[in-house]
């Protein structure tokens, strides 16, 4: 079913992105714009992991990495993904204050976490764990290939709508003439922001129900929702974000402002709406796990995080 969404979003997307190549260059544009998202979607496939990436300068984390924090997350990820009877993900860190995490990649094969160092420096343990959970789910669910090949198309269109309204205002002969650039530079980009918002808010529901099961959590993963929510709407700009607005459906949390509501134009679920649909489906599970309990049966030794999570206050079960 996932393969026949994505290929559905692919179509829609391309059929959007040629619509403005021939808005502005009538049958020419078309062609030119077609062969560009045919050759845009095989570079998003084969290279999805890579694109979004490098976005945001993510560092792959080594085993020696010098921060034990650090450490601690990529040997969580690895356990987890483990216990869920996934490939190990390209596990990566991106410098940056606000708390956030997202996945990419084509397929569970090829995929990619990434956690920024605000996350690791403002949630417990337990919380990072329900957090990387969650972009496990991603992986497993094969959400990765249709959120970030949407985020390259989405970026693209508002890259042609942009140059039509720059560079193609004096041409009346095009189709549309001047109120058809300025439509097509106002409504283009729209169209795409639509298809992501839809596509977004419901795979979030079920990344979080997937997340908590992965990661045995489900408290913990509400009270990180909370965290980094109440984050991005203190006002705080994150600069890789708004330079890469088209990424922003792919986060746990909006990076852009954090203003979630269940609404045409939200990319992602309000968190309340989220932490209450977490709440009802594990309503049994009033205890979380103790914060050596890890996916794989190994014993760990304690991390940096313990005395945090021991002293951690409840969340909503309790």
């Amino acid at each position: 079913m996932n393969h026949i969404k994505t290929f559905m979003l692919l179509a829609a997307m391309t059929a959007l992105f040629v619509g403005v190549g021939y808005l502005i260059g009538g049958p020419t544009g078309m062609a030119v714009a077609f062969a560009f998202a045919l050759i845009g979607n095989l570079i998003s496939y084969w290279n999805a992991d890579k694109i979004v990436l490098s976005m945001y300068r993510a560092q792959e984390v080594t085993a020696n990495h010098p921060d034990a924090r650090v450490r601690t997350y990529a040997n969580d990820v690895r356990e987890m993904a483990q216990g869920a009877g996934m490939p190990l993900p390209k596990i990566t860190i991106i410098e940056s204050d606000q708390p956030n995490a997202f996945a990419t990649g084509r397929d569970p094969a090829h995929a990619a976490v990434a956690a920024t160092t605000g996350l690791l420096t403002m949630l417990d343990r337990r919380e990072i764990r329900a957090v990387m959970g969650h972009e496990l789910a991603h992986v497993k669910n094969r959400d990765t290939l249709t959120m970030t090949v949407t985020a390259t198309i989405a970026g693209a269109i508002s890259a042609l709508a942009n140059f039509a309204f720059f560079f193609g205002g004096n041409d009346r002969e095009r189709p549309g003439g001047i109120i058809g650039v300025i439509a097509i530079a106002i409504l283009a980009p729209m169209a795409a922001a639509l298809v992501q918002m839809a596509i977004s808010r419901g795979r979030e529901y079920e990344a979080d129900a997937g997340g908590a099961e992965i990661s045995g959590d489900p408290q913990a993963l509400a009270s990180a929702l909370q965290k980094i929510d109440a984050y991005a709407r203190g006002g705080r700009v994150n600069i890789q974000a708004e330079r890469n607005p088209a990424t922003a459906h792919m986060f746990i949390i909006n990076p852009l402002n954090g203003h979630g509501a269940d609404n045409l134009f939200s990319t992602h679920p309000s968190t309340s709406n989220r932490v209450a649909a977490l709440s009802q489906k594990f309503s049994g599970n009033t205890t979380s796990p103790p914060p050596d309990m890890v996916t794989s049966t190994r014993k760990r030794s304690p991390g940096p995080w313990d005395q945090q999570a021991q002293a951690r206050k409840p969340g909503p079960w309790g």
